[in-house]
């Protein structure tokens, strides 16, 4: 497994777009993007597990789930078409319909992300011209990858993608991903779009069971600031173009490209975590030594979630109290008086915490651990095989304002 320069455009037969439509303020901040790929590939999806769902998520979790097919996604950002109703609703659908004429494809191979503010509708006649523009410039080039990455940023400081390739048979597959989030992030995924593209022949069966999967411990494993969206939505497409043999059964062949999948979504959940609103570091917490892995789980999920040791990790505080607190309200059972801490970057390590007490450790070196862009806290809870990593990122002064004036 190797990576390689590029983005959704990598794998044979897919194409992709990223322009500016006029959704969003200012006149350079691109806002609409498309991928397509040459033939029907198959396709799976995660989705919010907010109630709240917005219009397209529900158009979505139609199109996978009753055709588990798709051949394009359009993709807009500036306004989330959340909270708008039947007429939300068919602005998505129209959205398909338009793009499956530009491209000539069945609508109901089409599939809609939106990201943005809440409760406005979207300017359809601004869709309309933007899926014309979409399809002018449309191609396979690094950098169409790099526009469409760039056209689903909203409050995010730079593009997120990543490409690679690996072995199935001796046959090179190539496996490329996009991916936007920056604030409403919390476990269970955020206002976060994924979108991954594969030349991989798989059956849909298995492409969405390695998806769902692999969620649980990637992206469902980031927070930034305790918010689930109303428009998370993790898409991937295979199309088959790399001529392996088909992978249909589980076995070495199903197993590699779990791995080459595990990589592209770590590489993008880990990109938003520290890309949080406001964010100066990227929080990372590894949990070990627990009951089992939904234990560690809880436990990492609840110490990155946790808005005080957030705010410890920006002062760069070693508040380790902070810590073992939001394990002990995290629902998780373990023993407090067996917990060992200790925090890491590049600067080196230092222990906080031995068997739920303080360390005499030094407090200089500590604030110099936690001075670099990338900080881990290990806990050790010492009561089993069960671990599991969570990332998340500073809570800062940015946060509040980029927040507070959102709509603006």
């Amino acid at each position: 497994m190797k990576m390689i320069d590029g983005g959704v455009t990598a794998p044979k037969g897919y194409k992709a777009a990223g322009i500016r439509a006029g959704i969003k303020a200012g006149k350079t901040n691109k806002d609409m993007a498309m991928i397509y790929s040459e033939c029907l590939a198959n396709t799976a999806g995660t989705f919010t597990r907010n109630i709240v769902k917005a219009a397209p998520v529900l158009w979505d979790k139609k199109v996978v789930e009753e055709q588990k097919a798709a051949q394009a996604v359009i993709i807009n950002s500036g306004i989330a078409n959340a909270c708008t109703g039947d007429g939300g609703y068919e602005d998505a659908k129209k959205m398909a319909q338009l793009t499956a004429d530009a491209l000539n494809i069945n609508q109901e191979h089409v599939l809609v992300a939106s990201t943005g503010v809440i409760g406005f509708r979207l300017p359809m006649d601004v869709i309309a011209s933007g899926i014309d523009s979409l399809k002018d410039v449309i191609s396979d080039s690094r950098q169409s990858a790099d526009d469409a990455a760039t056209a689903i940023l909203t409050t995010d400081t730079h593009k997120k993608e990543i490409a690679l390739q690996f072995e199935i048979g001796g046959t090179t597959i190539t496996m490329g991903g996009m991916c936007k989030g920056s604030g409403m992030i919390h476990p269970n995924m955020g206002t976060m779009l994924g979108f991954i593209t594969t030349d991989l022949d798989i059956s849909q069966p298995l492409l969405e069971k390695a998806l769902k999967e692999n969620i649980e411990d990637t992206f469902n494993m980031v927070s930034v600031d305790g918010d689930t969206s109303t428009n998370d939505t993790v898409l991937i497409m295979a199309n088959g173009l790399a001529g392996n043999k088909k992978i249909d059964t589980e076995g070495a062949s199903y197993e590699e490209f779990k791995k080459a999948l595990n990589e592209v979504n770590t590489f993008l959940a880990k990109q938003i975590a520290g890309d949080g609103e406001g964010a100066t570091r990227l929080f990372q917490v590894d949990v070990k030594g627990a009951a089992d892995t939904d234990t560690a789980k809880m436990l990492a999920k609840s110490v990155v979630t946790s808005s005080l040791t957030k705010c410890a990790i920006y002062g760069k505080d070693a508040n380790w109290g902070r810590i073992l607190c939001a394990m002990g309200y995290s629902g998780a059972k373990f023993d407090p008086n067996k917990v060992d801490i200790m925090i890491e970057s590049e600067k080196g390590n230092i222990q906080l915490v031995s068997n739920g007490m303080a360390t005499d450790f030094d407090e200089e070196q500590a604030t110099e651990i936690l001075s670099p862009e990338v900080v881990t806290a290990v806990v050790d809870v010492k009561s089993g095989d069960g671990k599991a990593t969570a990332w998340g990122c500073d809570l800062t002064y940015d946060y509040v304002k980029i927040n507070a004036d959102y709509r603006s």
